[in-house]
Protein backbone atom coordinates (compact mmCIF):
# COMPACT_ATOMS: atom_id res chain seq x y z
CA UNK A 1 0.00 0.00 0.00
CA UNK A 2 2.76 2.40 0.89
CA UNK A 3 4.41 1.84 -2.47
CA UNK A 4 1.33 2.57 -4.47
CA UNK A 5 0.98 5.43 -2.65
CA UNK A 6 4.55 6.68 -3.68
CA UNK A 7 4.43 5.86 -6.63
CA UNK A 8 1.20 7.85 -7.09
CA UNK A 9 2.37 10.62 -5.70
CA UNK A 10 5.38 10.57 -8.02
CA UNK A 11 3.47 10.20 -11.19
CA UNK A 12 1.08 13.06 -10.45
CA UNK A 13 3.97 15.46 -9.64
CA UNK A 14 6.29 14.67 -12.40
CA UNK A 15 3.12 15.24 -14.52
CA UNK A 16 1.57 18.51 -13.32
CA UNK A 17 5.82 19.61 -13.20
CA UNK A 18 5.75 18.93 -17.10
CA UNK A 19 2.67 20.63 -18.09
CA UNK A 20 2.83 23.91 -15.54
CA UNK A 21 6.21 24.95 -16.38
CA UNK A 22 6.42 25.04 -19.67
CA UNK A 23 2.98 27.23 -19.29
CA UNK A 24 4.84 29.41 -16.96
CA UNK A 25 8.24 29.84 -18.46
CA UNK A 26 6.33 30.79 -21.89
CA UNK A 27 4.07 33.67 -19.92
CA UNK A 28 7.64 34.73 -18.24
CA UNK A 29 9.66 34.87 -21.92
CA UNK A 30 6.63 36.85 -23.11
CA UNK A 31 6.36 39.54 -20.66
CA UNK A 32 10.04 39.80 -20.98
CA UNK A 33 9.62 40.11 -24.64
CA UNK A 34 6.94 42.79 -24.72
CA UNK A 35 8.89 45.02 -22.18
CA UNK A 36 11.48 45.17 -24.10
CA UNK A 37 9.34 46.11 -27.42
CA UNK A 38 7.77 48.83 -25.60
CA UNK A 39 11.19 49.97 -24.43
CA UNK A 40 12.67 50.01 -27.42
CA UNK A 41 9.68 51.77 -28.82
CA UNK A 42 9.51 54.88 -26.59
CA UNK A 43 13.22 55.57 -26.97
CA UNK A 44 12.57 55.58 -30.66
CA UNK A 45 9.73 58.34 -30.34
CA UNK A 46 11.65 59.89 -27.77
CA UNK A 47 14.74 60.16 -30.20
CA UNK A 48 12.37 61.45 -33.15
CA UNK A 49 10.49 63.85 -31.53
CA UNK A 50 13.99 65.32 -30.22
CA UNK A 51 15.29 65.34 -33.43
CA UNK A 52 11.89 67.36 -34.23
CA UNK A 53 12.94 69.90 -31.62
CA UNK A 54 16.67 70.41 -32.42
CA UNK A 55 15.90 71.22 -36.09
CA UNK A 56 12.95 74.12 -34.93
CA UNK A 57 15.34 75.34 -32.70
CA UNK A 58 17.73 75.45 -35.61
CA UNK A 59 15.39 77.18 -37.80
CA UNK A 60 14.52 79.55 -34.91
CA UNK A 61 11.17 78.73 -34.49
CA UNK A 62 12.00 78.34 -31.43
CA UNK A 63 14.47 79.61 -28.78
CA UNK A 64 16.52 77.90 -26.47
CA UNK A 65 14.06 78.35 -23.39
CA UNK A 66 11.10 76.63 -25.16
CA UNK A 67 13.40 74.30 -26.58
CA UNK A 68 14.90 73.27 -22.95
CA UNK A 69 11.26 73.26 -21.70
CA UNK A 70 10.15 71.34 -24.44
CA UNK A 71 12.75 68.94 -24.06
CA UNK A 72 12.31 68.51 -20.29
CA UNK A 73 8.88 67.66 -21.23
CA UNK A 74 9.40 65.06 -23.24
CA UNK A 75 12.20 63.48 -21.23
CA UNK A 76 9.49 63.11 -18.67
CA UNK A 77 7.12 62.20 -20.78
CA UNK A 78 9.43 58.80 -21.77
CA UNK A 79 10.01 58.18 -18.11
CA UNK A 80 6.48 57.76 -17.76
CA UNK A 81 5.82 55.81 -20.51
CA UNK A 82 8.89 53.32 -19.16
CA UNK A 83 6.89 52.73 -16.00
CA UNK A 84 3.41 52.46 -16.59
CA UNK A 85 1.25 51.71 -19.37
CA UNK A 86 0.81 48.79 -21.97
CA UNK A 87 1.05 49.12 -25.65
CA UNK A 88 -2.32 47.32 -27.19
CA UNK A 89 -0.95 47.30 -30.07
CA UNK A 90 1.92 44.36 -28.81
CA UNK A 91 -0.94 42.66 -26.89
CA UNK A 92 -3.15 41.97 -29.38
CA UNK A 93 -0.10 40.69 -31.78
CA UNK A 94 1.61 38.76 -29.31
CA UNK A 95 -0.71 36.36 -26.86
CA UNK A 96 0.00 34.13 -24.22
CA UNK A 97 -1.56 30.53 -24.10
CA UNK A 98 -4.72 30.27 -22.08
CA UNK A 99 -5.17 28.41 -18.89
CA UNK A 100 -7.21 25.81 -20.22
CA UNK A 101 -4.87 23.61 -21.85
CA UNK A 102 -2.81 23.03 -18.41
CA UNK A 103 -5.82 23.15 -16.46
CA UNK A 104 -7.64 20.12 -18.34
CA UNK A 105 -4.46 18.42 -18.62
CA UNK A 106 -4.09 18.35 -14.43
CA UNK A 107 -7.56 16.92 -14.04
CA UNK A 108 -7.15 14.03 -15.87
CA UNK A 109 -3.77 13.27 -14.58
CA UNK A 110 -5.48 13.60 -11.07
CA UNK A 111 -8.14 11.58 -12.29
CA UNK A 112 -6.72 9.02 -13.56
CA UNK A 113 -4.33 8.95 -10.71
CA UNK A 114 -7.30 8.30 -8.27
CA UNK A 115 -8.67 5.82 -10.92
CA UNK A 116 -5.23 3.36 -9.96
CA UNK A 117 -5.79 3.75 -6.43
CA UNK A 118 -9.55 3.08 -6.24
CA UNK A 119 -8.81 -0.06 -8.73
CA UNK A 120 -5.31 -1.14 -7.30
CA UNK A 121 -5.14 0.11 -3.96
CA UNK A 122 -7.52 -0.74 -1.18
CA UNK A 123 -9.38 2.29 -0.24
CA UNK A 124 -12.54 0.58 0.19
CA UNK A 125 -10.64 -0.94 3.23
CA UNK A 126 -9.95 2.09 5.17
CA UNK A 127 -13.35 1.94 6.91
CA UNK A 128 -13.10 -1.56 8.10
CA UNK A 129 -11.79 -2.08 11.56
CA UNK A 130 -8.23 -3.79 11.80
CA UNK A 131 -8.57 -7.32 12.48
CA UNK A 132 -8.31 -8.23 16.23
CA UNK A 133 -5.60 -10.82 17.58
CA UNK A 134 -7.82 -13.85 18.44
CA UNK A 135 -6.16 -13.92 21.96
CA UNK A 136 -6.78 -9.87 22.79
CA UNK A 137 -7.59 -9.41 25.92
CA UNK A 138 -6.81 -13.07 27.28
CA UNK A 139 -3.98 -13.87 29.55
CA UNK A 140 -2.07 -17.14 29.28
CA UNK A 141 -4.34 -19.17 31.18
CA UNK A 142 -7.24 -18.43 29.24
CA UNK A 143 -5.32 -18.80 25.69
CA UNK A 144 -4.25 -22.41 26.60
CA UNK A 145 -7.80 -23.08 27.53
CA UNK A 146 -8.62 -21.68 24.21
CA UNK A 147 -5.81 -23.95 22.43
CA UNK A 148 -7.46 -26.83 24.04
CA UNK A 149 -10.90 -26.48 23.16
CA UNK A 150 -10.05 -25.76 19.61
CA UNK A 151 -7.86 -29.17 19.84
CA UNK A 152 -10.59 -31.63 21.41
CA UNK A 153 -13.03 -30.38 18.82
CA UNK A 154 -10.63 -31.40 16.30
CA UNK A 155 -10.13 -34.81 17.93
CA UNK A 156 -13.61 -34.77 18.58
CA UNK A 157 -14.28 -34.61 14.65
CA UNK A 158 -11.07 -36.75 13.65
CA UNK A 159 -11.02 -39.67 16.86
CA UNK A 160 -8.77 -41.63 15.14
CA UNK A 161 -6.03 -39.46 14.29
CA UNK A 162 -3.19 -40.87 16.26
CA UNK A 163 -1.18 -37.38 15.45
CA UNK A 164 -4.19 -35.24 16.84
CA UNK A 165 -4.23 -37.68 20.32
CA UNK A 166 -0.60 -37.24 20.73
CA UNK A 167 -0.27 -33.34 20.27
CA UNK A 168 -3.96 -33.07 22.72
CA UNK A 169 -1.85 -35.61 25.39
CA UNK A 170 0.97 -32.59 25.07
CA UNK A 171 -1.13 -29.79 25.61
CA UNK A 172 -3.06 -31.58 28.53
CA UNK A 173 0.43 -31.99 30.37
CA UNK A 174 0.78 -28.25 29.67
CA UNK A 175 -2.43 -27.45 31.31
CA UNK A 176 -1.45 -29.96 34.33
CA UNK A 177 -4.13 -32.32 33.14
CA UNK A 178 -2.30 -35.12 33.60
CA UNK A 179 -5.08 -37.58 33.99
CA UNK A 180 -6.54 -36.97 30.78
CA UNK A 181 -3.26 -36.75 28.91
CA UNK A 182 -2.37 -40.51 30.19
CA UNK A 183 -5.95 -41.36 29.10
CA UNK A 184 -5.04 -39.88 25.47
CA UNK A 185 -1.87 -41.53 25.48
CA UNK A 186 -3.75 -44.53 26.01
CA UNK A 187 -5.82 -43.57 23.35
CA UNK A 188 -3.19 -42.90 20.85
CA UNK A 189 -1.45 -46.39 21.52
CA UNK A 190 -4.82 -48.34 20.95
CA UNK A 191 -4.85 -46.96 17.13
CA UNK A 192 -1.03 -47.12 16.25
CA UNK A 193 0.66 -49.64 19.09
CA UNK A 194 2.60 -49.45 21.71
CA UNK A 195 5.78 -47.07 20.84
CA UNK A 196 8.22 -45.36 22.71
CA UNK A 197 7.61 -41.94 21.42
CA UNK A 198 4.02 -42.53 23.30
CA UNK A 199 5.49 -44.48 26.26
CA UNK A 200 7.94 -41.21 27.05
CA UNK A 201 5.27 -38.66 26.90
CA UNK A 202 2.67 -40.87 29.12
CA UNK A 203 5.71 -41.99 31.94
CA UNK A 204 5.99 -37.56 31.96
CA UNK A 205 2.43 -37.30 32.62
CA UNK A 206 2.14 -39.54 35.54
CA UNK A 207 5.58 -38.13 37.22
CA UNK A 208 4.09 -35.17 37.63
CA UNK A 209 0.74 -36.50 38.38
CA UNK A 210 2.84 -38.17 41.31
CA UNK A 211 4.19 -34.94 42.33
CA UNK A 212 7.73 -35.13 40.60
CA UNK A 213 7.95 -39.07 42.34
CA UNK A 214 9.61 -41.69 40.66
CA UNK A 215 7.22 -44.77 41.19
CA UNK A 216 7.88 -48.15 40.45
CA UNK A 217 4.66 -47.76 37.97
CA UNK A 218 6.95 -45.47 36.06
CA UNK A 219 9.79 -47.22 36.04
CA UNK A 220 8.41 -49.25 34.46
CA UNK A 221 7.13 -47.67 31.22
CA UNK A 222 10.32 -45.79 31.21
CA UNK A 223 12.06 -49.50 30.96
CA UNK A 224 9.46 -50.80 28.56
CA UNK A 225 10.19 -47.32 25.96
CA UNK A 226 13.51 -47.04 26.42
CA UNK A 227 14.08 -51.06 25.40
CA UNK A 228 11.64 -50.12 22.31
CA UNK A 229 13.89 -47.39 21.56
CA UNK A 230 17.08 -46.74 23.84
CA UNK A 231 17.09 -42.86 21.95
CA UNK A 232 13.37 -41.70 22.71
CA UNK A 233 14.27 -38.35 23.63
CA UNK A 234 10.89 -37.63 25.62
CA UNK A 235 11.94 -40.60 27.99
CA UNK A 236 15.53 -39.71 28.13
CA UNK A 237 14.84 -35.92 29.08
CA UNK A 238 12.41 -37.86 32.24
CA UNK A 239 14.88 -39.82 33.42
CA UNK A 240 17.46 -37.36 33.15
CA UNK A 241 15.13 -34.68 34.87
CA UNK A 242 14.78 -37.38 38.00
CA UNK A 243 18.04 -37.65 38.41
CA UNK A 244 19.02 -33.96 38.22
CA UNK A 245 16.38 -33.26 40.92
CA UNK A 246 17.62 -36.40 42.81
CA UNK A 247 21.13 -35.31 42.65
CA UNK A 248 22.05 -37.96 40.92
CA UNK A 249 24.09 -35.51 38.42
CA UNK A 250 25.89 -37.94 35.83
CA UNK A 251 23.20 -40.22 35.61
CA UNK A 252 20.97 -37.18 34.68
CA UNK A 253 24.56 -36.06 32.28
CA UNK A 254 24.65 -39.46 30.23
CA UNK A 255 20.96 -39.32 29.63
CA UNK A 256 20.79 -35.85 27.99
CA UNK A 257 24.10 -36.76 26.35
CA UNK A 258 22.50 -39.87 24.71
CA UNK A 259 20.05 -37.31 23.01
CA UNK A 260 22.98 -34.87 21.62
CA UNK A 261 24.79 -38.66 20.09
CA UNK A 262 21.72 -39.46 18.09
CA UNK A 263 21.70 -36.18 16.93
CA UNK A 264 17.57 -36.01 16.29
CA UNK A 265 15.91 -32.48 14.61
CA UNK A 266 13.07 -32.61 16.80
CA UNK A 267 14.77 -31.61 20.54
CA UNK A 268 16.10 -28.17 21.46
CA UNK A 269 19.89 -29.12 21.70
CA UNK A 270 20.96 -26.17 23.09
CA UNK A 271 18.71 -26.11 26.04
CA UNK A 272 19.86 -29.82 26.19
CA UNK A 273 23.78 -28.41 26.92
CA UNK A 274 23.19 -25.86 29.11
CA UNK A 275 20.98 -28.41 31.21
CA UNK A 276 24.28 -31.09 30.93
CA UNK A 277 26.82 -27.67 32.17
CA UNK A 278 24.43 -27.13 35.07
CA UNK A 279 24.86 -30.62 36.07
CA UNK A 280 28.43 -30.62 35.34
CA UNK A 281 28.51 -27.47 37.86
CA UNK A 282 26.69 -29.26 40.49
CA UNK A 283 29.33 -32.06 40.44
CA UNK A 284 32.11 -29.46 40.77
CA UNK A 285 30.42 -27.38 43.30
CA UNK A 286 30.13 -31.04 45.75
CA UNK A 287 33.83 -31.64 44.59
CA UNK A 288 34.94 -28.09 45.37
CA UNK A 289 37.02 -28.54 42.23
CA UNK A 290 36.56 -27.58 38.56
CA UNK A 291 38.67 -28.53 35.82
CA UNK A 292 42.43 -26.75 35.51
CA UNK A 293 42.20 -25.92 31.37
CA UNK A 294 41.31 -22.64 29.43
CA UNK A 295 37.22 -23.85 28.92
CA UNK A 296 37.07 -23.43 32.71
CA UNK A 297 39.36 -20.57 32.96
CA UNK A 298 36.55 -18.11 33.17
CA UNK A 299 34.20 -19.82 35.77
CA UNK A 300 37.29 -19.98 38.14
CA UNK A 301 37.35 -16.10 38.04
CA UNK A 302 33.74 -15.36 37.96
CA UNK A 303 32.10 -18.10 39.62
CA UNK A 304 30.08 -16.13 43.05
CA UNK A 305 27.75 -18.55 44.83
CA UNK A 306 25.83 -19.33 48.19
CA UNK A 307 25.75 -22.71 49.77
CA UNK A 308 23.48 -23.47 52.20
CA UNK A 309 23.68 -26.40 54.59
CA UNK A 310 19.99 -27.46 55.11
CA UNK A 311 18.10 -28.77 57.40
CA UNK A 312 15.47 -29.70 59.80
CA UNK A 313 14.73 -28.98 63.25
CA UNK A 314 14.21 -31.60 65.75
CA UNK A 315 11.01 -30.55 66.20
CA UNK A 316 9.84 -30.60 62.62
CA UNK A 317 11.26 -33.41 61.71
CA UNK A 318 8.91 -36.35 62.11
CA UNK A 319 6.86 -34.33 59.43
CA UNK A 320 9.38 -34.84 57.19
CA UNK A 321 7.67 -37.54 54.46
CA UNK A 322 10.21 -39.49 51.77
CA UNK A 323 7.81 -37.64 48.76
CA UNK A 324 8.06 -33.93 49.92
CA UNK A 325 9.86 -31.73 47.39
CA UNK A 326 12.35 -29.03 48.34
CA UNK A 327 12.97 -25.73 46.74
CA UNK A 328 15.22 -23.53 47.77
CA UNK A 329 15.61 -20.19 46.38
CA UNK A 330 17.95 -16.90 46.76
CA UNK A 331 16.18 -13.19 45.62
CA UNK A 332 18.03 -10.10 46.02
CA UNK A 333 17.86 -7.79 48.96
CA UNK A 334 17.19 -4.85 46.99
CA UNK A 335 14.89 -3.96 44.74
CA UNK A 336 12.23 -6.14 43.01
CA UNK A 337 12.05 -9.37 45.37
CA UNK A 338 13.34 -11.03 42.05
CA UNK A 339 14.32 -15.18 42.29
CA UNK A 340 17.73 -14.65 41.30
CA UNK A 341 18.95 -18.56 41.53
CA UNK A 342 16.35 -21.55 42.35
CA UNK A 343 16.97 -25.42 42.70
CA UNK A 344 14.54 -28.28 43.32
CA UNK A 345 15.53 -31.62 45.03
CA UNK A 346 14.03 -34.46 47.24
CA UNK A 347 13.55 -34.45 50.49
CA UNK A 348 14.89 -37.93 50.60
CA UNK A 349 18.51 -36.09 50.55
CA UNK A 350 17.95 -34.21 53.23
CA UNK A 351 20.33 -32.90 55.87
CA UNK A 352 22.09 -31.45 52.29
CA UNK A 353 24.58 -28.97 50.81
CA UNK A 354 22.86 -26.96 48.23
CA UNK A 355 24.70 -24.46 45.85
CA UNK A 356 22.82 -21.33 44.09
CA UNK A 357 24.66 -19.72 41.23
CA UNK A 358 23.92 -18.66 37.89
CA UNK A 359 23.90 -21.89 36.62
CA UNK A 360 20.72 -22.43 38.64
CA UNK A 361 19.09 -18.86 37.53
CA UNK A 362 15.70 -18.37 37.40
CA UNK A 363 16.74 -16.82 33.26
CA UNK A 364 17.01 -13.04 32.02
CA UNK A 365 19.53 -11.01 32.48
CA UNK A 366 18.88 -10.60 36.42
CA UNK A 367 22.02 -13.10 38.13
CA UNK A 368 23.16 -14.18 41.45
CA UNK A 369 26.39 -12.87 40.98
CA UNK A 370 25.49 -9.71 40.19
CA UNK A 371 23.96 -8.97 44.25
CA UNK A 372 26.16 -8.34 46.73
CA UNK A 373 23.42 -10.01 49.35
CA UNK A 374 20.47 -12.47 48.89
CA UNK A 375 17.31 -13.34 51.21
CA UNK A 376 17.44 -17.53 50.84
CA UNK A 377 14.03 -19.10 51.52
CA UNK A 378 13.53 -22.83 51.66
CA UNK A 379 10.08 -24.52 51.09
CA UNK A 380 9.62 -28.18 51.87
CA UNK A 381 6.20 -29.14 49.87
CA UNK A 382 4.03 -31.61 50.64
CA UNK A 383 2.42 -30.69 47.44
CA UNK A 384 4.91 -30.48 44.56
CA UNK A 385 4.05 -26.05 44.81
CA UNK A 386 6.92 -23.60 45.56
CA UNK A 387 4.22 -21.23 46.63
CA UNK A 388 3.87 -22.63 50.39
CA UNK A 389 0.51 -23.58 51.52
CA UNK A 390 -1.04 -24.97 54.58
CA UNK A 391 0.98 -27.53 55.96
CA UNK A 392 4.22 -27.08 54.33
CA UNK A 393 7.26 -26.12 56.00
CA UNK A 394 10.01 -23.36 55.43
CA UNK A 395 13.04 -21.71 56.86
CA UNK A 396 14.49 -18.47 56.12
CA UNK A 397 17.47 -16.56 56.08
CA UNK A 398 17.38 -12.56 55.84
CA UNK A 399 20.33 -11.48 54.91
CA UNK A 400 22.80 -13.52 53.57
CA UNK A 401 26.35 -12.03 51.93
CA UNK A 402 26.97 -13.96 48.10
CA UNK A 403 30.14 -16.09 48.69
CA UNK A 404 29.46 -17.22 51.40
CA UNK A 405 28.35 -20.84 53.21
CA UNK A 406 25.46 -20.41 55.57
CA UNK A 407 23.32 -22.59 57.88
CA UNK A 408 19.57 -22.68 57.03
CA UNK A 409 17.07 -24.43 59.61
CA UNK A 410 13.62 -25.61 58.10
CA UNK A 411 11.72 -24.87 61.51
CA UNK A 412 8.84 -23.26 60.90
CA UNK A 413 5.48 -24.89 59.83
CA UNK A 414 2.86 -23.36 56.95
CA UNK A 415 -0.62 -22.39 58.72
Amino acid sequence: MTTLWIFIALFVLVSLVLIWFPHFRQHKMLQTEEAGVRKQTNLELFNNRLIILENELEEELLDQQEFDVLKKELEISLLQDMKQGEDESLVNKIKPKGLIWPTLMSVVIIGLSGYFYATLGAYAKLDQPAPASPHAGMDAEQIMQQRLEMMEAQVKSEPENSQLLFSLGHIYISASRYNDAIATFDQAMELVGTHAELLGPKATAMYYRANQQMTPAIQAIIDQSLALDPEDPSTLLLKGMDAFFTAHYQIAIDAWQVILDSERKDVDRSAIINAIDSARMRIQAETSEIPDDAAHASVKATTKSVNVEVSVSDELAAQVASSDMLFIFARSTEGPKVPLAAIKVSAKSLPTTITLDDSTSMGGDVKLSGAKNVEIIAVLSKHGSVKPQSGDLQGRLAMVKVGDTVQLVIDTQVK
